[in-house]
């Protein structure tokens, strides 16, 4: 047996810049991603809703899949439904906001800290306060920059392109004078070297994708068995859209996938 497996569960495909970076830090073990693409975007739903959306989508990988820890990499979800989750699943579950902000807190220089989301998330203020539990002397600075999810899905993200810098300007320069900025939404890394080139190298960068898992490999590491020789088995679940998922998915991870299951939660 290789152990229990990493399941990773969001609104869509941005999730998949965390599953990407747990591909990296835990190449062996097993993963199943969980994209609830018929409902995509839940930056307007209500808090019950996302909740509802987020516990149906852990029922559902807990049912098909031997869960070891349950990985909601969506900042809506993060927001309102990591409590919920964990009290109805037996296993560790994380969310991608706290641990970001709690990286961003202690690499920030000066406690100058932007972050950077979607408008959801920059209005639920979860970024602000969870910044303020870890740092409370630090001044956060908050910009909804909507415009870079479109851009990180049709693949407009390489530093050069015109658009993407243009865009990336018109929003990074309400930010001010900062030290940190934590990329608060799962398309940004895509957009690493675009923001970069706005902001400056001076600016830490704090990326969620990262942050998530880098605890997930704290958590496999303490409370997970080893893994065995075997290739991983990397199982794609969608709410629709199989082939167009596959299509983002690929470009999202640098790598051809097995075709995704369309399911129903």
């Amino acid at each position: 047996m290789k152990g229990p497996t990493i399941g990773v569960f969001d609104s869509g495909v941005g999730g998949l810049t965390v599953l990407r970076a747990i591909h990296r830090l835990l190449p062996d073990r097993d993963t199943a991603y969980l994209g609830d693409t018929a409902r995509v975007p839940y930056g307007t739903r209500s808090p019950e809703t996302v909740t509802r959306y987020a516990e149906n989508a852990a029922r559902f990988l807990a049912q098909r899949e031997d869960l070891g820890v349950f990985v909601i990499a969506c900042n809506t979800a993060s927001a309102v439904a990591v409590e919920a989750v964990a009290r109805l699943v037996p296993i560790p579950v994380i969310g991608v906001i706290e641990p970001t902000a709690r990286h961003a807190a202690a690499i920030s220089p000066g406690g100058k800290i932007g972050v950077i989301g979607t408008r959801g998330t920059i209005l639920s203020g979860a970024y602000q306060r969870a910044v303020a539990r870890s740092r409370p002397d630090a001044t956060v600075i908050a910009e909804a920059c909507p415009l870079f999810v479109p851009l990180a899905e049709e693949g407009w993200t390489t530093v050069g392109d015109d658009v993407a810098e243009a865009v990336a300007r018109r929003y990074l320069s309400r930010l001010g004078d900062i030290d940190t900025l934590i990329l608060g939404c799962t398309h940004y890394p895509l957009l690493e070297g675009v923001i970069r080139g706005v902001v400056g190298p001076k600016v830490l960068l704090a990326d969620a994708s990262v942050a998530a898992a880098e605890e997930v490999r704290e958590i496999v590491g303490s409370r997970l068995p080893e893994a065995s020789g075997r290739p991983p088995v990397r199982r794609y679940y969608v709410t629709d859209l199989p082939n167009g998922f596959a299509a983002v998915a690929e470009r999202f991870l640098g790598a051809p996938i097995d075709a995704p299951i369309e399911v129903d939660l």
